[in-house]
């Protein structure tokens, strides 16, 4: 009886969850549920997601400006409706509208595969009509891929397969309209192929809009890197992915990550180093010094270890947790600092001066405060 009563319960927390989300949202016990939500998805075949709308591209001629049929030489023989348009072309200096969603819904998945320098394509995200984007930041680092070299990510809010595919799995909700960019800011055209999925449906009143934002310190100045500041209003803190280039050659991530919650002085939570925020445990390391285990799971990970040939430079790290059972919740504001601090000699913290980059993933009430500006394309990818 107690066990056909706990059962009774997870149905009916399963069952809210679902109804709450209005089909958004979907786990093995909920997909057999029913929904009046209406799936749509953008792609270059389909560049409005409209219904009856998907590919349509003319591999000989095509009187739609922006659907340039970029396979038609592929497509010549066989014709409209077989591959004529999977990629679009964005030229330096260019933005172009990835996405432009009217009406009430949330997008659902974003599949993506970027080319030439990840960190001069620049994906931004507005929602209902907002100036300020919500969403700014270089494409690697947005899908937890800052380094320009493929990684295998499997995490369940982000995965990354091979050779090149980003998928994220966010939930974005919208109210009004969702509009996605890309810019190139390099010197280089670049290809990209994407897919936009999402759902048009009814969205809770209590939904919050989903932001994220890039920020470099190359290299740290005092020897601490602020991951996200100036958050205004009522939200909740979901993910920090973090891109860690170590200038010294001993172990680098005693630090500490410090979260100050509503304009508060001293932190509220206060992890106690930097592996131990991102779920390991002692340095990483597997028999021996500098011997780093590279892990990715559901909400946590070391995707990446990049170590130069010569092992007197420097190693690279990519690191990413999702706060997805442990939401970091705010009433006010929300500041996160991470300490750059690793060992010297005779047992010492050595205060450190490392280049970091974190792209933060958080919910809020809009409006949000305007984002720090990015740093110039050069900025983006150079090393001191």
């Amino acid at each position: 009886m107690k066990r056909l009563a706990l059962m009774a319960g997870v149905s009916l927390i399963v069952g809210t969850v679902f109804a709450f989300f209005n089909g958004l949202t979907a786990d093995m016990a909920s997909l057999c549920r029913l929904s009046d939500a209406r799936t749509r998805s953008i792609s270059p075949e389909n560049f409005t997601g409209a219904r009856n709308a998907g590919a349509l591209a003319d591999p000989v001629v095509d009187k739609d400006k922006r659907n340039v049929a970029n396979a038609s030489g592929c497509a010549r023989e066989l014709g409209k409706g077989w591959k004529v348009n999977p990629f679009v072309k964005i030229k330096p200096g260019e933005t172009l509208t990835l996405a432009d969603i009217e009406g009430q819904g949330a997008i659902q998945h974003i599949w993506m595969t970027p080319t030439k320098l990840w960190r001069h394509s620049i994906i931004r995200m507005y929602w209902d009509d907002e100036k300020e984007p919500s969403v700014e930041c270089p494409v690697g680092d947005f899908f937890a891929s800052a380094y320009n070299k493929y990684a295998q990510v499997s995490s369940l809010a982000v995965c990354v397969n091979p050779g090149s595919a980003f998928n994220c799995y966010w939930l974005m909700p919208f109210r009004r309209r969702a509009r996605i960019t890309m810019e190139n800011v390099g010197k280089e055209e670049m290809r990209l192929y994407y897919q936009i999925d999402y759902a048009l449906t009814d969205i809770p009143a209590d939904a919050a809009y989903f932001h994220a934002q890039f920020r470099r310190s190359n290299p740290t100045q005092g020897s601490v890197h602020t991951l996200v500041d100036g958050i205004n209003g009522k939200g909740h803190y979901v993910g920090t992915y973090v891109a860690w280039r170590v200038h010294d050659t001993g172990w680098w991530g005693e630090g500490e990550i410090k979260f100050h919650l509503d304009g508060e002085e001293n932190p509220t939570i206060c992890g106690t180093g930097t592996e131990d925020y991102f779920c390991g445990s002692y340095n990483f390391e597997i028999g021996g010094r500098a011997k780093y285990r590279e892990f990715t799971t559901p909400y946590t990970g070391l995707a990446q270890v990049i170590k130069p040939e010569d092992p007197k430079n420097f190693t690279s790290f990519g690191l990413y947790r999702w706060h997805v059972t442990d939401p970091i919740r705010f009433e006010k504001g929300l500041k996160v600092t991470i300490q750059d601090l690793g060992w010297k000699a005779h047992g010492l913290y050595n205060a450190q001066a490392s280049d970091i980059a974190s792209t933060t993933f958080w919910y809020q009430a809009e409006p949000h405060a305007p984002f720090p500006k990015l740093p110039a394309a050069d900025e983006l990818v150079n090393s001191p």
